[in-house]
């Protein structure tokens, strides 16, 4: 506006700047930010005749208050003792005024007024005054929520902005709306007086269900800045949510998929709530009352009795589940087991039972090696002895094998036979084949006279059989004897040997032993066959003769005496004969 002598003179406006026009089109707006400087500028440019210059600011419903002065012609700069802006200000010599520290209460209408000495131009300036909120955050969080019940969930509090703004909440991102009775929202505005700021509380009730575990609420708070609408969001927060449970489920807690007699078992029990149940109801197989346990319930060392189903409830027993659990057995009996001392031909049944929950593998096996069939004796042997042990597993449950032995001793008295063998007409091999268990002790002992040319010498024991041997060049026929002993008895045996000058024939080793009774046995054969066909043909010559003393029907009786009869007869088989 224009005021002076010069406008009452004329009775029109005067004519204003180019710069104020444009200023007066609309007010001129500042924002500042609480606690920054606040700069208004006065004008574009300064008239040539100034004077001087003011600074004032309209309170509502009140009369304009003057805070600053500078006077163009001495150049000096003066403010008034307002209390709110003692200290604050500064005016500039193009006449911008800055007032440091911006407060709430700086949020009004300016007006700078340049005076020249025909007028008075005024250029009226609106402050706005920011402030950014604290970010927001939940306080008075609940310490659960539950379903089926709307309770308080927390408030969103953001503190000292301004202007005031407004509280948005959230659940897995997504704003909430308020739902009657599930979803309710209260928004609360408290203005300190002392310095103007805004405190926004919003509170949230809320009614979850079992969805929401693990839910993220969170808030953010909106307001307006020096550049417009600005959010700052909160830190979330996750709600424990207590729901009751609907399902039991009992379990067997193991590492391993069989369980076998002398296992741990440990039974778990367990409901889907929130939080869970902590006691529980056990139910062993057969019986009808409850064990009251923790979560778990424990059996050691368990035995094939401890297979069935077994059940868990809650201690209302609303609810329950089972599970049925088998325990795998394996039972091994060997007969005989153990030592088991047997005389040479005895007869020794063996048996190797099994009891088993499942299919079980047998198999055998004798001095470390395994063998194919199951060992059973109708005659004993030396080589039968030894350590035979039988053993089972059930190979679909770990750690389930069973075994039993049975060590085998075959004894048997000493057994002597004795051979002999020229060598080259120089010396003679004298052999003692001795059989028994325990092994025999061998002595020998000579009569005559006679030379050993070694030391005896023994062949290893093998299944209850060794030979001990001599060489011997007698210069007479000598009595050689081979004594084997045990703790059984004491056998003796002699044979006598010719001077190495005497040839003889040598007894045969077991080979040739072995051919003779070969060539005996087809000899005797022979001899068999020839005395039956022998004997068949004596039946027929009987047969004929029988038939040739039988009287034809054209014999004349009157053949004469019985003599006659013969002497023709014999006669007759003289050349037959």
């Amino acid at each position: 506006a224009v005021y002076g002598p010069a406008a009452a003179a004329s009775g029109r406006p005067a004519a204003v700047p180019g710069w104020l026009r444009l200023l007066c089109l609309g007010l001129y707006t500042v924002n500042a930010v609480y606690g920054d400087t606040i700069v208004m500028p006065c004008s574009q440019g300064i008239p040539t005749d100034l004077m001087f210059g003011k600074w004032k600011y309209e309170p509502e419903n009140s009369s304009p208050v003057f805070i600053a002065f500078r006077s163009e012609i001495k150049k000096r700069v003066q403010y008034d003792d307002i209390a709110e802006y003692k200290g604050r200000l500064s005016l500039s010599e193009n006449y911008t005024l800055s007032i440091k520290n911006a407060r709430i209460s700086d949020e009004r209408r300016f007006v700078c007024m340049l005076v020249t000495e025909d007028n008075v131009y005024e250029e009226p300036t609106v402050v706005k005054v920011f402030k950014q909120p604290s970010q927001p955050e939940i306080i008075h969080p609940a310490n659960f929520l539950e379903t089926e019940k709307l309770k308080m969930l927390g408030e969103c509090i953001a503190r000292d902005g301004y202007p005031d703004g407004n509280i948005t909440w959230y659940k897995n991102g997504n704003i909430l709306q308020p739902v009657e009775g599930a979803v309710v929202m209260s928004l609360q505005k408290v203005v300190d007086q002392s310095t103007g700021l805004f405190t926004t509380t919003s509170s949230l009730q809320f009614m979850p269900t079992k969805k929401d575990a693990n839910a993220q609420f969170a808030c953010s708070v909106t307001y307006y800045g020096p550049s417009g609408q600005e959010k700052i969001p909160s830190a979330p927060v996750v709600f424990d949510v207590h729901y009751p449970t609907e399902k039991v489920t009992i379990k067997v807690l193991s590492q391993r998929n069989t369980l076998k007699e002398g296992d741990n078992i440990t039974l778990k029990c367990s409901g889907n709530g929130n939080p869970p149940p902590q006691e529980f109801l056990f139910y062993t197989p057969g019986e009808s009352k409850g064990i009251r346990s923790s979560d778990t319930y424990i059996m050691t060392d368990v035995r094939r009795n401890a297979t069935g189903e077994y059940k868990c409830s809650l201690i209302d027993r609303s609810m329950e589940d089972s599970t049925t659990i088998i325990v795998h057995y394996l039972d091994l009996s060997l007969t005989p087991s153990g030592e088991v001392i047997k005389q040479i031909g005895e007869a020794l049944p063996v048996s190797c039972n099994i009891s088993s929950s499942r299919n079980a593998t047998v198999f055998w096996i004798k001095d470390n090696t395994r063998i194919q069939t199951s060992p059973s004796f109708s005659s004993l042997q030396y080589q039968d002895a030894g350590n035979y042990v039988c053993e089972t597993t059930l190979q679909e449950v770990e750690g389930l094998k069973k075994r039993k032995t049975l060590k085998l001793i075959v004894e048997g008295k000493p057994k002597i036979r004795m051979t002999k063998k020229t060598e080259s007409n120089k010396s003679k091999t004298i052999v003692c084949h001795v059989e028994g268990f325990p092994k025999p002790a061998v002595q020998w002992t000579t009569t005559g006279s006679g030379s050993i040319i070694n030391q005896t010498e023994e062949t290893n024991y093998v299944n209850g059989k060794f030979s001990s041997k001599i060489v011997i060049s007698p210069e007479e026929n000598v009595t050689l004897t081979c004594i084997a002993e045990n703790q059984l008895e004491r056998t003796v045996t002699s044979m006598n040997v010719s001077a190495i000058s005497i040839p003889e024939n040598d007894e045969p080793n077991d080979g040739n032993r072995e051919k003779v009774n070969d060539q005996a046995k087809l000899i005797v054969g022979i001899v068999v066959g020839l005395l039956l066909a022998a004997l068949v043909a004596g039946i027929i010559y009987w047969v004929y003769v029988k038939k040739s003393k039988t009287p034809s029907k054209h014999v004349n009786k009157d053949l004469g005496n019985i003599e006659e009869n013969k002497k023709l007869e014999e006669n007759n088989h003289k050349p037959e004969a």
